[in-house]
């Protein structure tokens, strides 16, 4: 730009959703951008105006990429291997958008003690315990399908299941079916919503019972 250019004011929210944005792995997003901050030059309010159609589209792709980093970091399984270099945890995800450079900090810091490896189709991390490197994309293949720690996934998701609050389709919502063949908890759900209503009525008959006793404890007029 020429060195006379006048400086361009992007309101601060307006970048963090843009950043965002960027993640998206729709192929216009670069030109979405190039036009909106084009254009704001001649319309100062332009990147304050939710209403504004591109805008409404910005935000949308930013919502996306925020639940897209949401679902990996619930979803994101580690699964043990043995290497030269000792024990690695590695994991397989497909994720929507380009977020996983983005996300690899939270990992680092949840799980600083163990060396990892999280691969993906478009990009694989991975954290040695000092320093994250980036490498192109992976196969599921490359990935383990199996270790000793899916049992105990399995168990602890069976004792926090709760037939009482079961909602199908809210359950579907927060996690769809396209995370499920990753999820080694995930071989169980049909089993447990298929019982789910014999439990709850083993619950309440529970209850009416220990009611019962509580009331006969009590001596009338008490």
């Amino acid at each position: 730009a020429p060195a006379e250019a006048p400086a361009l004011a992007v309101p601060r929210d307006w970048l963090a959703m843009a950043e965002r944005g960027l993640r998206h792995s729709d192929p216009e997003r670069f030109a979405l951008l190039y036009a909106l901050l084009w254009d704001a030059r001649a319309e100062p309010g332009l990147l304050r105006r939710p209403t504004e159609p591109r805008m409404q589209r910005l935000s949308a792709m930013a919502r996306a990429v925020k639940r897209d980093a949401h679902k990996l970091h619930a979803f994101l399984r580690f699964r043990e291997i043995d290497t030269a270099e000792g024990p690695r945890s590695i994991a397989w995800f497909e994720p929507e958008h380009h977020i996983l450079e983005a996300e690899a900090g939270f990992f680092v810091r949840r799980f600083a003690i163990l060396r990892w490896s999280i691969l993906t189709p478009r990009r694989c991390a991975h954290w040695d315990g000092e320093a994250v490197t980036f490498a192109p994309g992976a196969r599921r293949a490359d990935a383990p399908a199996f270790d000793a720690a899916e049992d105990l996934w399995r168990t602890y998701f069976a004792s926090i299941f709760n037939p009482a609050r079961l909602k199908p389709e809210a359950m579907r919502a927060e996690m769809p079916k396209k995370y499920w063949k990753n999820l080694p908890e995930a071989s169980i759900i049909p089993q447990l919503m298929q019982g789910a209503s014999g439990r709850v009525k083993v619950m309440m008959g529970q209850e009416f019972v220990e009611g019962r006793k509580q009331r006969g404890s009590h001596r009338p007029g008490e």
